[in-house]
């Protein structure tokens, strides 16, 4: 077993983490688990709590304590990914790799009306979402202990079955993939490296519609390079890229799209890019990571009426802000340096200064110490680079943020 940290942000102490197995599972499912996981949850299993509350549940219920301070655990950590999830059943890697359920929820809807197949269902989470939108949903998982999980999780009306991702047991429904990116506490950023691997994949479902989600760095030149042809889609959530998603060329007509959640909205590659780069004007704005990360910056200018700051630079500047997005009123430009922008700040009185980078190699937090900074007022500083070759330079721009 691995001692891994849980709760509170990380700070609720150490315990192991437990290895389920099926009669683990059956003892969670079976009235007597309920009865016990309700006793556990009235615990607080705080970092002060943790070894008397772990004390209490082994004295309370013996050799089940271990499955029971996990699970409950579990469940604390995965209402930051779902709705719902206090009946649930998890292991600590299925959550860690489940994906959040607005996530999830959109995945479905572009899936409405067809007949999907989760080949690599796990707990269950992308096809409690499937399921209400999809005409008819079959999951599909090697690992025993997480199809009884999702059983649980998902009812009986969910049709569940034994399989490796690798040797579809269905004909014609579209396939979803959420190949495995971790072993144990370590990520797997070579995608040849995920299980199933992702080329070895792709490679199966080349004559068949499929939907395979992916970490978001995911190297698009890689994904050419082994044939891939359809969509990747970028999708962030509270202003936070979740994941890259490859839709194959049958089920889309675009090959990139950032979709942003908090907002809805929704940029492909087919949407205009025709935007000028011209000097910052009132505001400037710093796109969703899924905007820049699909590569969508200029489309996504062309439609708010914005433009770049630089070719190459995702910075862009407006009139006007988009609505509900957060932007960056512009009090003073002045070429960067440390010396020049530590002067501007304090005639401003400045005392506390949020610092965004882009095409410089500086610190943000190293700087903002460096800086030693006295004042009262607040303000936002971007610091980037403009202009190419020997006419680019440094620029910081002092500014007021929306909010």
């Amino acid at each position: 077993m691995v001692l891994q940290r849980h709760g509170d942000g990380g700070q609720a102490g150490r315990h192991a983490v437990v290895a389920f197995g099926l009669d683990e599972v059956s003892f969670l499912r079976s009235d007597a688990g309920r009865l016990a996981l309700a006793e556990v949850d009235r615990l607080d299993l705080t970092a002060t709590t943790l070894v008397a509350d772990i004390g209490s549940v082994r004295t309370r219920f013996g050799d089940h304590a271990a499955v029971l301070v996990e699970t409950v655990q579990l469940r604390r950590r995965a209402a930051a990914k779902f709705a719902d999830a206090s009946q649930w059943l998890f292991t600590d890697e299925a959550l860690q790799q489940a994906t959040a359920g607005p996530v999830a929820a959109h995945r479905a809807r572009r899936l409405a009306g067809a007949t999907v197949h989760d080949a690599t269902c796990s707990i269950g989470s992308e096809l409690a979402a499937l399921r209400d939108s999809a005409a008819c949903v079959l999951g599909s998982d090697l690992d025993p202990v997480r199809l009884a999980m999702a059983r649980h999780n998902l009812g009986a009306e969910v049709a569940l079955c034994r399989a490796d991702a690798l040797r579809p047991v269905t004909a014609r429904a579209v396939v979803v993939v959420d190949p495995a990116r971790r072993s144990g506490a370590r990520r797997r950023f070579d995608p040849r490296a995920y299980l199933p691997p992702l080329d070895e994949l792709l490679a199966v479902l080349a004559d068949r519609d499929h939907v395979v989600k992916c970490a978001p760095g995911i190297d698009f030149a890689m994904m050419a390079e082994m044939g891939f042809t359809g969509e990747i889609e970028i999708t962030s959530l509270a202003g936070s890229v979740r994941e890259a998603c490859l839709w194959s060329a049958g089920l889309t007509g675009v090959r990139r799209r950032a979709t942003i959640l908090d907002t809805g909205e929704q940029l492909t590659d087919a949407d205009p890019d025709d935007c000028a780069v011209a000097p910052a004007g009132r505001w400037l704005i710093d796109p969703d990571g899924a905007v820049v990360r699909a590569g969508l910056v200029r489309h996504y200018a062309a439609r708010h009426g914005l433009w770049q700051i630089d070719p190459d630079i995702a910075y862009l500047s407006g009139d006007r802000l988009p609505d509900g997005v957060r932007g960056f009123e512009v009090l003073d430009t002045l070429a960067y340096s440390e010396r020049h922008l530590r002067q501007a700040l304090s005639a401003r009185a400045v005392g506390a200064v949020e610092i965004l980078v882009r095409g410089v190699d500086v610190d943000p937090d190293a700087l903002r110490t460096r800086l030693r900074l006295r004042g009262d007022d607040h303000a936002s500083v971007v610091i980037t680079r403009l202009g190419s070759g020997a006419a680019s330079r440094a620029t910081a721009f002092i500014c007021r943020p929306s909010r």
